[in-house]
């Protein structure tokens, strides 16, 4: 398994070379948490979440100890409010997988504060777009928002036969990201069910719809695909704005 994911370990341990300059913090959008409202981690010093089963018994130690940072927990809540969007506080939420596997990746010394940010139950694309935008002055405070989820996320029908679906799907995905104009590309993907093979690729879409909320971050900036790869028949896609 783990040879199966190395040319996207290899992609993530690159992507601190690649940014203009060091995060002051991380904001972590995950597809596996979700909340009725959203949701704003609070903790100095968030625990870990082990939200997976069946996996070897060392994948259950591992600690990513990055602090947490109430100040930038403090200053989500604050633009969600300023633009009109409920935002509760979790004091006791850790990091998921979602947020743990890459972080371990792209920043191992643990030393740049993380918060995460919940997506809302019911997944409305629109309502986790402009919740995006709502966050968009954090990039110029230098924080990192990351949006974590998988471009194919079917876990049934996960391996070769489905390649086919994954592949159309990203080929739309990519169309979309890349529209040049912003406007353009967050209405696509609001529609994103009309898209082939939607919802065969995305029968749940917790995996998707982070993606949404970093293309609304994104404000005006070019979307364009940064990484490509195919995994156990399955085609991969990651995307980066600005």
């Amino acid at each position: 398994m783990k040879n199966s994911f190395s040319e996207l370990a290899k992609w993530l341990t690159k992507i601190p070379n690649t940014l203009p300059e060091k995060p002051k913090a991380i904001l972590a959008i995950s597809g596996h948490w979700e909340n009725s409202d959203f949701t704003v981690s609070t903790s100095p010093q968030p625990p870990m979440v082990y939200d997976y089963s069946g996996f070897p018994d060392h994948t259950y130690q591992i600690k990513y100890e990055a602090p947490g940072s109430p100040i930038l927990a403090l200053r989500v809540k604050q633009l969600l409010n300023e633009s009109g969007i409920n935002c509760n506080e979790d004091p006791n939420q850790g990091f998921d997988h979602g947020t743990f596997v890459p972080l371990f990746l792209m920043y191992p010394n643990a030393e740049i504060p993380v918060v995460q940010l919940s997506l809302k139950k019911g997944y409305d694309p629109k309502s986790h777009i402009e919740m995006g935008k709502a966050l968009m002055p954090l990039r110029e405070e230098g924080v990192l928002i990351i949006g974590s989820g998988l471009s194919y996320h079917n876990l049934r029908a996960f391996g070769p036969p489905a390649g086919p679906i994954s592949e159309q799907f990203e080929k739309w995905l990519t169309e979309s990201v890349t529209l040049s104009n912003s406007d353009d590309r967050n209405q696509r993907l609001i529609n994103w069910e009309t898209a082939p093979t939607a919802r065969q690729s995305h029968p749940r879409e917790d995996h998707l719809v982070p993606l949404m909320v970093v293309s609304g971050a994104a404000g005006k900036d070019l979307g364009y695909l940064d990484f490509l790869d195919k995994v156990w028949g399955i085609t991969m896609a990651s995307y980066r704005f600005g």
